[in-house]
């Protein structure tokens, strides 16, 4: 029985998971040493790049999980003295996510693996077709917020 060829739209499809998948897991072998999972250094890195204290549901948001998941690592990682948790001064039902001192240690290792990681997989590409792709992702994204 002969395969069918694939349409462009599913390769797209196909190589935008694997691509995704595979370097999640690459990057996690890298941070192995850090003792946390690829949720935790991920979280980490959310309430680091965002610059202020994180609600519990943006966090699980953008980590992809649900909200007891984010419950579970964020009980984890205040365990392990990363991060800490805060009523909102505004809603007292919202419990705020901030790093600790040790959560900004562990966040500057995950850069200092993650940045010539990410430089030597994409080096030599076109930077234009970079940029394309770049675009094309981000209006995807865009898409899939809005609700399609």
């Amino acid at each position: 029985m002969s395969k069918l060829p694939e349409s462009v739209e599913e390769r797209f499809s196909a190589a935008l998971h694997t691509s995704a998948r595979l370097w999640r897991l690459a990057l996690d072998k890298r941070l192995k040493h850090l003792g946390i999972g690829q949720s935790g250094w991920m979280t980490i890195a959310m309430i680091a790049k965002s610059g202020a204290p994180m609600s519990q549901r943006a966090l699980a948001d953008l980590v992809g999980v649900e909200g007891p998941s984010m419950v579970s690592m964020l009980d984890r990682l205040e365990r392990d003295g990363f991060v800490t948790r805060a009523p909102s001064p505004t809603d007292r039902r919202v419990k705020l996510v901030h790093l600790t001192d040790t959560g900004k240690t562990v966040y500057a290792e995950v850069l200092a693996e993650a940045s010539p990681f990410r430089a030597d997989l994409l080096a030599g590409l076109d930077p234009q077709a970079l940029a394309a792709a770049t675009v094309l992702l981000e209006t995807l994204r865009k898409r899939l917020e809005d609700g399609l």
